[in-house]
């Protein structure tokens, strides 16, 4: 589907595909309650004390099952639990990490706005393994790893003792048994925490419920670079284990385990993957290397055409704009992953694209762009969207048309049985999965429903600024500046 990635310092947009939209009512009520920032407070530098939960099963990389249980000390030491499974619904326990250390807070990033970076020390990291098949399997990484003093973590054919902790790290001899299981914890060296109020549930309730949400660091796509990778986008959020969202049938389970008690989440209905609708963030996203989108799709079974529009920002709460892409095309019949449970396998052609510039910016990018490169040479200016299909995409956003991207899918039902459905997570270093075998293995942010299927196809409408309406109760376009270096990272990538 859409891709965006940065190259050289630079931005470098996005692809996608096909015909018309029609808003549908809760979809723009939805973008809306995003642009407006969602009531969302963001303490620089936050306050990490206490105890922080995930809210389901987690999808990393690779694949890897896990869920996680951090508590942070006023002292600056924290106790980190991973609790690791066999499977998408974290119901099968296959090992659990329990994690000693350090954290210091730094200073603001400057390369993500909105987030604090920090240092953290590993004092200790241990293991407990929950079936013999687990370790066999954790031993054979091991013992085959080059890490000095790991060769004989465990002899051969070592009997599996429940409830054993044997010990992978230690600051103290010095001793890092880690990289064989891909393990690290540099997650924790970028941080955020948002704060917002959420309705109390139910009809008969009125007023809400505090929430808040704690974003580390991001885990890089590719298993050889995510001990080196330092994070410039974040993983799905944790959240407080005393101000979190209701109903959470796993944060209950979550914060009463430990690493000899690993959490069993409750058994839930897996629904097929149904994609006609209309689909749209429901949050306001942040990507590697600062990009900060959120998304509306809508897919039409009948025939596998989707349209898809990405609303690009230069702020962490999605208030300030800066381009909308506009994408549409056509999608294969989906088949069960042989690699991620769970998971869809399904291939989109890009073959059409639209883009809207929505700050002085990115106009002077676009305009200084290649003549036959992207649009129209010199034409473009601040909220009027041009079609760039004619000059086979937009070299100066990286588009290019037509093209392939093989994509990973999945849906479920959260707690409010909302349907939600989960796309493929972007390859962190940029490039596209092009090929079979570069399909992601892990998902993006999840995205609502919001309108069922319509297989109505009304005439394409030009898209503006969904933002507040003005006095006179049209749509108000309020471009806002984004950092100039994006220009000049333009003109440098151009002379390289």
């Amino acid at each position: 589907m859409l891709r965006c990635w940065w190259l050289a310092g630079l931005l470098v947009a996005c692809a996608a595909a096909e015909p018309s939209l029609r808003w549908e009512p809760r979809c723009r009520q939805q973008l809306r309650h995003l642009q407006d920032g969602a009531r969302i407070a963001a303490r620089l530098p936050p306050r990490l004390e206490g105890h922080w939960v995930s809210t389901g099963c987690e999808v990393r990389p690779g694949p890897e099952f896990l869920t996680r249980s951090y508590l942070f000390y006023a002292n600056r030491l924290f106790k980190a639990f991973q609790f690791y499974y066999w499977d998408p619904w974290c119901r099968e326990p296959s090992y659990s990490l329990v994690i000693k250390g350090k954290l210091r807070l730094r200073r603001a990033s400057w390369i993500t706005r909105g987030a604090t970076e920090a240092d953290y020390h590993l004092h200790k990291v241990g293991i407990v393994f929950h079936s013999q098949k687990s370790m066999l399997w954790v031993a054979s990484r091991i013992n085959q790893s080059s890490a000095e003093g790991c060769s004989g973590f465990l002899p051969p054919g070592r009997a599996w003792a429940p409830g054993a902790l044997y010990e992978l790290l230690s600051a103290k001899t010095e001793r890092d048994c880690t990289a064989a299981l891909g393990f690290a914890m540099h997650e924790l060296s970028l941080v955020r925490v948002e704060r917002h109020q959420q309705p109390l549930p139910g009809p008969q309730q009125s007023g809400s419920s505090l929430v808040e949400e704690l974003y580390l660091g991001d885990i890089h796509t590719d298993w050889m670079e995510r001990l080196r990778y330092r994070p410039t986008g974040y993983q799905r959020p944790l959240q407080s284990a005393v101000h979190h969202t209701h109903p959470c049938p796993a944060c209950g389970a979550i914060y009463r385990a430990d690493e000899h008690h690993p959490p069993i989440l409750p058994a839930r209905a897996e629904p097929p993957v149904q994609l006609s609708g209309s689909w749209v963030s429901t949050r306001c996203e942040v990507r590697p290397a600062v990009l900060f989108l959120t998304r509306y799709f809508i897919f039409h079974g009948s025939n596998h055409t989707w349209q898809g529009y990405y609303y690009h920002y230069s702020d962490p709460l999605c208030k300030q704009p800066t381009f909308t892409i506009y994408a549409s095309g056509r999608y294969t019949q989906g088949v069960p992953s042989s690699k991620v449970r769970g998971g869809m396998e399904l291939a989109f052609k890009v073959t059409q694209a639209r883009v809207t510039p929505m700050d002085q910016v990115t106009v002077m990018m676009l305009n200084s762009s290649e003549p036959g490169s992207c649009g129209l040479a010199s034409s473009w200016s601040a909220g009027v969207e041009q079609d760039i299909t004619p000059t086979n995409g937009c070299l100066a956003l990286g588009i290019r048309l037509p093209h392939t991207e093989y994509e990973l899918f999945r849906t479920e039902h959260d707690p409010k049985e909302r349907s939600l459905l989960y796309i493929g997570e972007r390859p962190t270093d940029g490039s596209s999965p092009d090929r079979p075998d570069k399909r992601p293995t892990s998902y993006q942010a999840p995205l609502v429903q919001c309108a069922a299927a319509s297989e109505e196809f009304p005439k394409y409408l030009s898209l503006k600024y969904v933002g507040k309406e003005g006095a006179n109760g049209s749509e108000e376009l309020k471009p806002l500046p984004v950092a100039l270096f994006l220009l000049l990272a333009l003109q440098l990538l151009r002379w390289d």
